[in-house]
């Protein structure tokens, strides 16, 4: 008798570009699994807690979670990891035969492809543009795994976040990075990390063509690690104007693909096909290397 196929999703809310599928079912594949991942969008939040429901009742195996409801899901678990209470946040949810664990996968995924610099991180400045999840998984990074001097925060209007109350984190507004003189370029000039946790410069939104960074600003150089969140494109415009100002890059493709990892090995206890699946997404985003 062949085992039931397992059932793997992502839920979020118009979330059909997603790659995670690609990432998964290709591992799957790669190992033989009986399992499957697939979309499940989720119009509005109070819809949650029913999916959520109907997940128990026909004992599907897992999740991931992206935005919006990477905090909508917190209470409506059985129990979180340590790493999901940090930041009350949950990107990936397993289903121990009913009971509904979450986890934060985004800390470990984001840190990845940083770990080789943590040296050079450590007792200096970092900036991190955005304010939402992914921004609140990059600064628990920070704090438990690269111990920088100060972390720098980069938000629309800081006047206004009510997210972000922790008194040892400087905030700045972002427009203020299009004064040349002003105390928010002068920080992010000195920052020896820079992570943009913004989907500006993401293919298909209407900013596609532009950086949270004013190109105009002359605030990147060499000795700088520049990290982009965003994945699609590989070579995004803070990317680039980074590379061109002799900045260390990071894309956001690694996070993707560490945080993915993290996730799969959650729900399978096995390590994921990297080299299979890196191959994968970047034949389907129609790039040739990182």
């Amino acid at each position: 008798m062949r085992p039931a196929t397992k059932i793997y999703g992502l839920i979020g809310r118009a979330v059909d570009y997603s790659y995670s599928p690609l990432i998964h079912n290709t591992a799957f594949g790669q190992l033989s699994l009986p399992c499957r991942y697939t979309i499940f969008n989720i119009t509005e939040e109070h819809l949650v807690a029913d999916a959520l429901k109907g997940a128990r009742a026909l004992g599907l195996a897992g999740f991931s979670v992206t935005i919006p409801y990477k905090k909508t899901v917190v209470p409506l678990l059985d129990s979180l990891s340590e790493e999901a209470k940090s930041i009350q946040a949950v990107n990936t949810i397993v289903n121990h035969e009913g009971t509904l664990v979450g986890h934060n996968t985004d800390i470990a995924g984001f840190a990845s492809p940083l770990l080789p610099h943590a040296r050079s991180i450590q007792g200096r400045p970092v900036a991190i543009l955005g304010s939402g999840g992914a921004s609140l998984a990059a600064i628990e990074a920070f704090r438990t795994l690269f111990m920088p001097s100060e972390i720098t925060l980069f938000m629309r209007n800081p006047a206004k976040e009510t997210r972000m109350t922790d008194p040892a984190i400087k905030r700045c507004a972002l427009g203020d990075l299009r004064e040349s003189g002003s105390e928010s370029s002068a920080l992010l000039r000195d920052a020896a990390v820079v992570i943009n946790a913004t989907p500006v410069g993401t293919l298909g939104r209407p900013d596609a063509h532009m950086s949270p960074v004013p190109a105009e600003s002359n605030l990147l150089h060499q000795g700088q690690i520049i990290y982009d969140m965003v994945y699609n494109p590989l070579d995004t415009p803070l990317l680039l104007a980074a590379r061109k100002a002799g900045a260390v890059t990071i894309p956001g493709m690694e996070m993707l693909l560490a945080q993915g990892a993290a996730a799969f090995r959650l729900w399978t206890n096995l390590e994921m096909p990297m080299d299979a699946v890196r191959s994968a997404l970047l034949n389907e985003i129609g790039a040739t290397a990182i």
